[in-house]
Parts: structure tokens; C-alpha cells; sequence
């Protein structure tokens, strides 16, 4: 489900089914010219195009590590090892401002 303004969509996934491996999404975009509607109202046109996104840990489980990190670079993301880095990083500042105690 998505709504203009919300940064990160969400899936209701159903008791006793999977979570979706990829997902198919039209990506729709106003192209500037109107058709008649059926009433002789203009309606915008649009351009479709048809996205896969696919889930991460399943890319992780089933590529060899460099071949990953290769699927990461090519999204623009950091190597899982520089980001996990930085991650534990950001987590130990966190729990320094609160007070709290983190394990490596």
C-alpha cells in the first residue's frame, strides 16, 4: 500500500502466506497530454512502466559474496561489509546518547 507522502510502503501479508520474493509495480507518469474521457472530460495520459524489486536477504542467501556486493554497487549502496560497519557505528552512538549498553 502506498500513499503520496509516506516513505515506505507496506505489505499485509496473510497468516499462512509467504513473503513475496519480487514484486511487480506499474510505475505510472503523467506524459503532459489528455485523452477524452467518457464522458468528453480530458484525462491525463499516462506512461506505464512495469518495475521488479526484489528482496535483498534472498539475493544475500543465494550470491556468492562479491557477486552481492556487486548487486549492491549497481543500486548505489555500499558493500554489506562497509555498511555493517557503519551501521554498528551509528547504533553504538545511539546507545551512548540513551545510556545503554551495546554488544558486538
Amino acid at each position: 500500500m502506498y500513499q503520496e507522502g509516506d516513505s515506505i510502503p507496506f505489505i499485509d501479508v496473510p497468516d499462512g502466506e509467504s513473503d513475496p520474493a519480487l514484486l511487480f509495480i506499474f510505475v505510472n507518469r503523467k506524459t503532459g497530454e489528455t485523452e477524452p474521457g467518457p464522458r468528453g472530460e480530458e484525462l491525463p495520459v499516462y506512461d506505464m512502466e512495469l518495475r521488479q524489486f526484489a528482496d535483498m536477504s534472498i539475493l544475500a542467501s543465494k550470491l556468492s559474496p562479491g557477486d552481492y556486493d556487486k548487486v549492491r554497487h549497481a543500486l548505489g549502496l555500499e558493500d554489506r561489509a562497509t555498511a555493517a560497519k557503519k551501521g554498528k557505528a551509528i547504533t553504538a552512538g545511539v546507545a551512548f546518547n540513551v545510556g545503554a549498553k551495546v554488544e558486538n
